[in-house]
């Protein structure tokens, strides 16, 4: 009996662990870390939108990353890729999660928030 428990327990910290790297759902969305989304966007695995407004995004943007404000994600979905990762962007993570959650409403399955956002992002920022 000790021996099964023991079991038990190993795949449920195994199975635990595994999931730790991955994308989350998270307030009704899908998200990852900004470690995560920039591992990614480095190994050009992904492309990241920023939904932020224009001044936002002048006073400091990741590179490449497109311009898309929340405001007109929407009637902009023609530009936005459906057969590649899709790491959406904001200040903190909030704008971008509504972002995700409509990108998902309209079919685009591949789209996901990046927590935290400008805030806490690590990698290179343009000015």
């Amino acid at each position: 009996m000790n021996k099964i428990m023991m079991i038990v327990m190993l795949i449920v910290v195994v199975a635990i662990s595994a999931g730790c790297n991955h994308v989350v759902a998270s307030q009704g969305g899908i998200s990852m870390t900004t470690e995560e989304a920039l591992s990614l966007w480095q190994a050009k695995k992904a492309v990241i939108i920023d939904v932020r407004t224009p001044q936002e995004y002048q006073e400091g943007h990741i590179p490449d990353a497109v311009l898309i404000p929340l405001n007109q994600l929407e009637t902009r979905l023609d530009e936005i890729p459906k057969d590649q990762q899709v790491l959406l962007i904001c200040r903190s993570g909030r704008r971008s999660a509504q972002g995700t959650n409509l990108l998902r409403s309209k079919g685009f399955e591949q789209v996901v928030n990046i927590e935290g956002g400008m805030l806490a992002w690590r990698g290179p920022v343009v000015k």
